[in-house]
């Protein structure tokens, strides 16, 4: 129960670090590359909350929809890549890129398949605090600290993990009251990935039968 409230957390914080789509003119996406990590966790944050809340209706009558409003959000910004080689650790070792890459798929789509429904459900009237912005690795990366701010309720820290990718900022990790997302699933997939292959762990993925954020 602790780990799915967790997963459906970290669901809508990858949604809230992901930036907004935007059809611009070379020069001002140049310049959005500029801005700080903290300042694109919380643009983003409140922009996804907002469309959720906007899109209810439309999102519950129109599945479709929501699923391509998720997969274009979570594409954008979280590096399903990186994440993927943290969270398979030591079965990761040797692995091709394009073994991880269809790992971090599979696990991408689970994880959507399972909490992406249910974020129509999620509390929209949320507001988000940044606390502070703590450059890590020389700068190479950075924690972005945030609290998810609940009416009548104790607030909800969510951290961003965060790395470069040339001009841009990625996140890898996100945490929900000190609950990593790579820890998590690192410790569900640490059993299945010592029993079988990254591919078959990653089709089974795909197919249901192993689900993000259950044993």
């Amino acid at each position: 129960m602790k780990r799915n409230l967790i997963a459906l957390f970290v669901s809508a914080a990858l949604l809230a670090a992901a930036p907004a789509t935007v059809l611009a003119q070379p020069q001002a996406a140049s310049a959005a590359s500029t801005v700080s990590p903290s300042k694109l966790v919380l643009d983003n944050s409140t922009r996804i909350l907002t469309t959720l809340e906007e899109r209810r209706d439309e999102f519950r009558a129109d599945r479709g929809a929501l699923r391509t409003f998720i997969a274009s959000e979570f594409d954008n910004m979280f590096d399903r890549t990186y994440a993927a080689r943290l969270v398979l650790g030591r079965h990761g070792r040797g692995a091709s890129d394009a073994e991880v890459g269809k790992f971090a798929d599979a696990l991408a789509n689970s994880l959507m398949a399972r909490y992406g429904s249910s974020l129509l459900d999620f509390n929209s009237q949320l507001k988000v605090r940044v606390k502070s912005e703590t450059p890590l690795r020389g700068g190479a990366m950075v924690k972005v600290s945030s609290e998810f701010l609940r009416e009548g309720g104790e607030p909800v820290p969510v951290d961003y993990l965060l790395r470069r990718n040339g001009n841009d900022w990625k996140v890898f990790d996100v945490m929900v009251e000190g609950v990593s997302f790579v820890q998590t699933f690192r410790n569900q997939f640490d059993g299945p990935l010592s029993r079988q292959s990254i591919a078959e762990v990653a089709a089974q993925l795909e197919t249901g039968k192993l689900k993000a954020g259950t044993d």
